[in-house]
């Protein structure tokens, strides 16, 4: 249950933060919190990560409810075994999840945390690709963490 509560989370955060994007900031309006490195950028997204397939919606749409669908079945078949893998099966969940909200509703997702690393200006993302991210790279870990058990186990 732990895992759906995190999804949830993720997904209520996740629209709420875009909600008041939309609503407080014109599209293209950038608010700086630290100077040189952290601003709120008001963005659209027609497509994935970086701005890759634009305007290929039935994608997303097939493959996200195939994600969700792997994603509950791990959780239900696996997670069991592990709360840490739990835990990164719930962070993505919540972040497809948080995104395809947008992409069904508006046909785009609302992107706004604009980050600058030295003088690369990082891809504006949102809530719900921070939880992707992050649980991704949780789910890494894990898998790294458990073929080394497995190893030595032998």
């Amino acid at each position: 249950m732990l895992y759906y509560v995190i999804a949830v989370a993720v997904i209520a955060i996740d629209q709420l933060t875009k909600y008041i994007v939309v609503i407080q900031m014109e599209q293209g309006q950038s608010i700086e919190l630290i100077s040189g490195f952290l601003y709120l950028t008001s963005h659209r997204n027609a497509g994935a990560a970086f701005g890759i397939l634009q305007g290929q919606m039935w994608l997303f749409y097939i493959a996200t409810v195939i994600v969700v669908g792997v994603i509950v079945y791990m959780i239900i078949t696996q997670a069991k075994e592990s709360r840490f893998f739990g835990i990164s099966l719930g962070l993505v969940l919540g972040g497809a999840i948080g995104n395809f909200i947008d992409r069904l509703l508006e046909g785009e997702v609302v992107d706004f945390i604009d980050v600058f690393i030295f003088t690369y200006n990082f891809p504006i993302f949102n809530v719900a690709d921070s939880a992707l991210v992050i649980g991704v790279g949780l789910m890494m870990i894990y898998f790294i963490l458990e073929e080394k058990r497995q190893g030595t186990s032998k």
